[in-house]
């Protein structure tokens, strides 16, 4: 199926790896398989590959796509958080580069399992990554308050008509209770009449609830200075996230592992002891040309930063 094969600025990943030949490197979102394949493919014949994803569906399908790789590779089904427990385990193999493709992934869109991740299809409201989780959008919809409903719309998809959204939304489980995703979807509708916008009014509280439901921003937090240590010295991490929430959280850790000192302003001796861990590859994230914007419609807001393990 085609969206096995739309693996996200892929030539700028494998250049900020510097993938090569018998090197061992890390995916910590396998997704479809695009990226793994690739570097895969560049860093044989005995180059080895640590994949993980949450998604049982994902890697049975990935699993299939890697086959013949099957002797180089490793795939996890667990959150790329967990990293620490598997990047050296019974081994002492050295990991030259990490890759976190973050959000959602061309096969959980497209595939007939898609847990109401997109607001265009017909679906259960539930939106976890790991089914292994109790949390489903359905059941921060049906029960959770107000006033946390605003918190995660405005928090998580900065949607300036969070308390609107959330009336409506509130108003309309007193008498039917949420359970799939045209139903969500006619309740932000109402509360955008005459609305002319290229973003179709559902994206951003659709991201909000995935993001509440799989904890990502608090995995990423927890996950980077794991991948950072996973690492070698010279090892490269690449980080492609897709909304400025993400992207932030990316280049404050880069910034913050850069620095010898952080220490406040204005304290006139450093007293932190802090040594800069990585050097920043990218001043400025790195987007998709316009020609795979057109092509891959997923790419259009997505952002690329790299950082290199001192």
């Amino acid at each position: 199926m085609s969206y096995y094969h739309q693996p996200v600025l892929l030539k700028e990943v494998l250049e900020g790896l510097q993938v090569q030949a018998n090197r061992n490197y890390i995916d910590g979102t396998l997704g479809g398989g695009g990226h793994a394949e690739a570097i895969l493919e560049q860093s044989g014949p005995k180059g080895f590959l640590l994949a993980l994803d949450r998604d049982e569906s994902a890697i049975k399908a990935s699993s299939q796509r890697l086959n013949r790789f099957r002797q180089r590779i490793n795939l996890i089904r667990d959150s790329y958080k967990n990293i620490d427990k598997y990047a050296h385990q019974g081994n002492n193999l050295q990991y030259h580069g990490a890759l976190l493709d973050l959000g959602l992934s061309s096969y959980q869109i497209s595939s007939e399992d898609n847990r109401g991740f997109s607001f265009q299809k017909q679906a259960e409201l539930d939106m976890r990554f790991g089914l292994d989780s109790d949390l489903t959008a359905g059941e921060i919809l049906n029960n959770w308050p107000q006033e946390e409903l605003v918190r995660i719309f405005k928090e998580y998809g900065e949607e300036p008509r969070a308390k609107l959204i959330a009336s409506n939304i509130v108003r309309q489980r007193q008498t039917e209770s949420f359970k799939f995703t045209s139903q969500l979807v006619n309740v932000i509708q109402e509360s955008f009449k005459n609305y002319h916008g290229k973003i179709h009014p559902a994206t951003r509280v659709f991201q909000a609830l995935r993001i509440a439901v799989n904890s990502e921003l608090e995995t990423l937090t927890e996950a980077l200075p794991k991948l950072l240590e996973a690492l070698s010295p010279g090892g490269r991490l690449a980080i492609i996230s897709y909304h400025s929430l993400e992207d932030r959280l990316v280049k404050n850790f880069f910034q913050e592992r850069s620095q010898n000192c952080i220490c406040p302003k204005e304290l006139p001796i450093c007293k932190c002891n802090h040594k800069a861990e990585l050097k920043i590859i990218t001043k400025k994230p790195i987007i998709p040309t316009e020609e795979e914007v057109s092509d891959n419609t997923r790419s259009r807001s997505a952002k690329l930063r790299l950082a290199e393990k001192l």
